[in-house]
């Protein structure tokens, strides 16, 4: 199941020329995050809206299908790729329509908002071709439809735990899951039709370990939270499955089996860290030494088993590791560096080192000397050179080591950025 779906690289802007349907009455249009269309007797139910200049082209596919008046539109999650075209479907003549999100929606909206400066920063490495083929969308839009606007929208409706409405034949079911990427998760559960839309509850990607705190910067996400989540998910027993990207999960016995085992595999991680905790053993003692037991393997496209364990690891502690006194002083890991480069005899002493390494097939510890000697010299032709050449052996290893299975999004997108940056610097100097 998880090697037949895509890859978080080939998440891409709303691109369907019509809506998908992936039931009686409900429709799909996928973008940069899935929308859903729900059609009844009595109007519509829109499931998440894409980004804001997604909204038109979704409302489009669905206009195509129907016409009747939205209903409600309701939120899985607050993140903007959810949110973002909340307006161009809120219809505010006669009986307006309702946005509905679990309580926590306005604080995760704010906290997107407070950082968003950051986030965007920070997450250039990983979507700069997602944002790319935005910029193309936005361009091939025709003239007499204006791109709408990015939403901030505050919901009608909040709810804690669960809330329920009917609509026409058709009744919803909204269930609070805060151990989803988000703590303002929410599940639609669709009773007679055996379907639950899921966002992105489990995560981007279906089927692979969870990222417990994403590269880009979320809030930390936690482990027990999670399993409670699929267990929530679990125990619906959804004969359909609508997730935040891609096609749908089908069939009751095949979704079943797929969630216990990301389920299981999440525990068994934790349950092995907390014990590694116990017993004394250091952080990265654990994240190398802890990987699942065939019978429980998942897919790593998204998330990482070592990540995970760093991240439990540190959502029991905390930042301090108890590993050094400069932990708990403002000191840069690097700011001896530049004295230890000039004791071991100056950059090109470290870049002999490190080439030394990489000739034993220690990647990773000659990448940690040449961070050290780029610090002390910035521009040192030599090192950036052995320091693209040991990221390149970070991507062919990672690369041979998945290539039966999915590359990781994250760890791909850094190293390549990484050699970008270096290459750059290398044409500047």
């Amino acid at each position: 199941m998880t090697r037949s779906r895509p890859g978080a690289a080939e998440i891409r802007p709303a691109w369907q020329d019509a809506a998908e349907e992936v039931a009686d009455g409900v429709y799909l249009s996928q973008g940069l995050s899935n929308s859903y269309l729900v059609v009844t007797s009595a109007g519509r139910v829109v499931i998440n809206t894409g980004m804001g200049f997604e909204a038109g082209h979704h409302r489009r596919l669905y206009d195509a299908v129907d016409t009747s008046r939205v209903h409600a539109v309701l939120l899985t999650q607050g993140h903007v790729d959810h949110v973002g075209g909340v307006d161009h479907f809120r219809e505010l003549a006669g009986d307006p329509t309702l946005v509905i999100a679990q309580a926590n929606n306005p604080s995760c909206q704010a906290d997107d908002a407070r950082i968003h400066r950051f986030r965007v920063k920070r997450s250039m490495p990983y979507w700069a071709n997602a944002i790319r083929q935005a910029d193309d969308f936005i361009r091939r839009q025709p003239a007499d439809a204006p791109v709408p606007a990015q939403s901030t929208p505050t919901p009608d409706v909040l709810f804690d735990e669960r809330y329920e409405f009917s609509l026409g034949e058709t009744t919803f079911e909204c269930i609070s899951t805060p151990g989803g990427e988000t703590l303002d998760s929410m599940v639609i559960w669709i009773p007679d039709r055996a379907i639950a839309f899921v966002g992105n509850v489990f995560s981007a990607l279906f089927g692979h370990f969870p990222n417990l705190v994403t590269l880009r910067a979320d809030r930390l996400r936690f482990a027990l939270p999670f399993v409670d989540a699929v267990q929530t998910v679990i125990d619906l027993e959804p004969e359909i499955l609508c997730t935040g990207h891609f096609a749908p999960i089908r069939g009751r016995d095949t979704i079943r089996a797929e969630l216990e085992r990301v389920r299981d595999a999440v525990q068994y991680v934790h349950d092995e860290t907390v014990a590694g905790m116990n017993a004394g053993t250091d952080v990265t003692t654990l994240m190398r030494d802890i990987h699942l037991p065939e019978h429980l393997e998942v897919g790593e496209g998204y998330g990482k088993v070592s990540w995970g364990v760093r991240s439990i690891w540190e959502a029991y502690t905390g930042w301090f590791h108890a590993r050094a006194t400069t932990e708990l002083y403002p000191l840069a890991p690097t700011a001896a560096a530049p004295d230890l480069v000039a004791l071991a005899g100056g950059p090109a002493a470290v870049v002999d080192a490190a080439l030394a390494r990489l000739d034993r097939d220690e990647a990773i510890e000659a990448v940690a000397l040449l961070e050290a000697a780029l610090t002390a010299d910035p521009d040192h032709r030599a090192a950036l050179e052995a320091f693209v050449a040991a990221h390149e052996v970070l991507l062919a290893q990672h690369a041979a080591e998945h290539a039966d299975d999915f590359e990781n999004f994250w760890l791909t997108g850094w190293l390549r950025f990484q050699i970008a940056q270096a290459v750059e610097r290398l044409h500047r100097s």
